[in-house]
């Protein structure tokens, strides 16, 4: 039976700025204490206080680029996921071996209005994938497990039950 493939449209997705903030707002935390304590009068540590701060500041900008970096891109057959700051990075998961999906909203997302959609799939090198950062108006469980369904038929796919 030959099947026609409907026009699927690459959709891509990038975390959400405000996620940066949710993940690193400790360190953030952290690097605003420790300029504001180096630039008291009299204070001990000084130059040590600085040199954590700094540290601090490096690893928040690595944090923020490879954030940045990071794409999800869901295609007519594949779910890719492209990452690094230094290195690119291609990880690639065939639509068909998607099993299950899972939306979660922390408290903070809650307030920001992002969520977090997680990717359960038979693939050996990416069982478990967190796609992170996504605004809630954006329903890509929906377009995801479209793209699933159809790749399932496609390739006579069928998942197999105890119950």
């Amino acid at each position: 039976m030959q099947y026609q493939q409907p026009a699927f449209k690459t959709v891509r997705h990038r975390p959400h700025w405000m996620q940066f903030v949710i993940n690193e707002f400790i360190p953030l935390c952290l690097c605003l204490a420790a300029f504001a304590f180096a630039g008291m009068e009299n204070m001990p540590f000084k130059g040590f206080i600085l040199q954590v701060a700094f540290l601090l500041v490096l690893f928040i900008l690595y944090k923020f680029a490879y954030l940045k970096r990071l794409s999800y891109y869901v295609s007519g057959e594949q779910l890719i996921i492209q990452h690094g700051v230094f290195t690119t990075n291609n990880n690639y998961i065939e639509l068909y071996r998607i099993v299950d999906y899972d939306e979660r909203r922390s408290f903070i997302q809650q307030i920001v209005g992002l969520k977090t959609v997680t990717i359960y799939s038979g693939d050996r090198t990416t069982p478990h994938l967190d796609i992170i950062g996504v605004p809630v108006k954006i329903d890509l469980v929906a377009i995801i497990r479209e793209r699933v369904e159809y790749n399932k038929q496609r390739k006579g796919v069928y998942e197999i039950t105890n119950r």
